[in-house]
């Protein structure tokens, strides 16, 4: 296994600095005419930044771990727009005052854009999310420790996919990321989970500091953003989905209000597709090699669909059995189209899985979403029936999932499910 010997001052997970210490993919090579190393500043960034977290809801969490009736404050203005803080803490006060305002760099419409292009992606979307970015996020193990350390890998896969599936709907709907609607608040959950975990873990004895920084960091934090932001637009292509360079700079609009809601920093947002590739690969200087997590998390997420177990299963036993296999095989195979043999391996999957599904669903996909695209009525016929598709897509899933509440989504997506029903 690949060894890394940090400085002493350095998390025992970051890598030594060299200047070509990130292999470059071809493709991005040729577009930035360099290679996408950090240089020893972004290097040193970086590394600062595991040992930072989220002040302003660190500051929240902290008093609410010590309070617990304070929780009742943080709902209460979260529902109300933010207006019902009067008698809130001074930390929840200076947090919503913080949100009140757009950031100046914020456009509006350009959001819209991205939410009707990530619409447009259809279920391609959803599969680049579980087999491309998710599966290959194993092998990056700064993240497991989390994981396997609050319990999710025990606790099984399904119900956190369909958490973040639910967080990604309330994000990526039609209006969903105004003030106070519930893409926003969806977000605003999810990081003070975030700070709560942070601060809960950095109290355990089991957590090592000086191996693994603080937990929830803001590299972490970085990656994560990145992964959903850049990720989607490489998978989406190889899937036979074309994105244009407005849709790139849209989706990339969107993902970096969503980082700047989730409490990345400021300077680590970016605008564009190759800048985001190039910093998501430098990120990978704070991560340690893949180890035993990322076989247990990789394997794990491979084996749910031969977990499934679908309501009818007794009526129609030779079908249930048929459907989880298919779905086995199907992510399989697209997990092999973006990861190489050797990352099969190491997230203890098959090497010599046939990328069968992909290569035959390329072609037609990619006719279809181009022959859409030629007109305006095509463009919105197709961001409509993609949407449509996300959401049947999210209400398989938590069928499957006993004790998961029904996704509801908002007024303007109810419309576009009944205009194309």
């Amino acid at each position: 296994m690949r060894r890394f010997h940090p400085k002493p001052d350095q998390p025992g997970r970051v890598r030594p600095y060299t200047k070509n210490m990130i292999e470059t993919p071809w493709w991005l090579s040729l577009l930035l005419g360099r290679k996408v190393s950090p240089t020893e500043s972004r290097y040193e960034a970086l590394v600062s930044a595991l040992s930072q977290g989220d002040q302003p809801m660190d500051a929240v969490a902290r008093k609410m771990l010590a309070n617990p009736e304070i929780r009742q404050d943080w709902n209460m203005a979260l529902q109300n727009g933010g207006s019902a803080t009067s008698n809130a803490p001074g930390e929840i006060k200076r947090l919503f005052a913080e949100l009140a305002n757009d950031p100046p760099w914020l456009d509006r419409a350009l959001l819209k854009e991205g939410v009707l292009a990530t619409h447009r992606g259809g279920t391609a979307l959803p599969l680049v999310l579980r087999n491309y970015a998710l599966m290959g996020g194993y092998l990056l193990t700064g993240f497991n420790r989390t994981l396997i350390m609050t319990g999710e890998l025990t606790k099984g896969v399904l119900p956190r996919m369909i958490r973040t599936s639910r967080w990604w709907l309330d994000c990526t709907a039609l209006g969903g990321l105004q003030p106070f609607a519930t893409g926003f608040k969806s977000t605003l959950q999810v990081r003070l989970v975030h700070s709560m975990v942070r601060l809960q873990l950095e109290q355990n004895p089991e957590w090592d500091h000086l191996r693994w920084g603080t937990p929830i960091n803001q590299a972490d934090l970085l990656a994560t953003y990145l992964a959903f932001a850049v990720v989607p637009l490489i998978g989406m292509r190889a899937l036979g989905v074309p994105v244009s360079p407005s849709e790139s700079r849209a989706i990339m609009h969107l993902w970096k209000y969503i980082g700047w809601l989730i409490g990345v920093d400021e300077k680590w947002l970016v605008d564009s597709e190759l800048a985001a590739a190039e910093l998501l690969l430098q990120t990978f200087a704070t991560q340690s090699p893949p180890d035993w997590t990322s076989e247990a998390l990789g394997s794990a997420l491979a084996r749910a669909p031969l977990e499934l177990e679908l309501p009818w299963r007794h009526e129609k036993p030779l079908t249930h059995f048929l459907l989880r296999h298919w779905l086995y095989h199907m992510h399989l195979s697209t997990n092999r189209w973006f990861l190489s043999s050797r990352q099969m391996k190491e997230l203890g999957l098959s090497a010599r899985v046939v990328p069968w599904f992909p290569a035959l669903s390329f072609a037609p996909r990619f006719a279809w979403q181009a022959g859409c695209r030629l007109t305006k009525a095509g463009r919105m016929n197709l961001a409509r029936q993609g949407r449509v598709a996300q959401l049947r897509l999210m209400g398989i899933s938590e069928k499957l999932e006993p004790d998961a509440k029904p996704h509801q989504p908002m007024k303007a997506e109810t419309s576009i499910v009944a205009e194309s029903t």
